[in-house]
């Protein structure tokens, strides 16, 4: 589901758009602190699944 989210917005960018955007990225937060950020963010991404599957489970045993 995120990888459709991801790619739908990606789609409307071209190759030169993405690297553009990674080497802002590189520059801004360097190669040592990108892994500890997608940690944080799978870390976060994880959460929230946790939290809506709990959400619909609470939906499920309702009805």
């Amino acid at each position: 589901m995120l990888g459709s989210i991801l790619l739908g917005f990606l789609g409307g960018l071209g190759g030169s758009e993405v690297i553009l955007i990674v080497a802002i990225i590189l520059l801004m937060f360097g190669g040592r602190k990108i892994p500890e950020l997608m940690k944080g963010l799978g870390k976060g991404i994880r959460e929230f699944k946790d939290a809506s599957k709990g959400i619909e489970e609470k939906k499920d045993v309702q009805n």
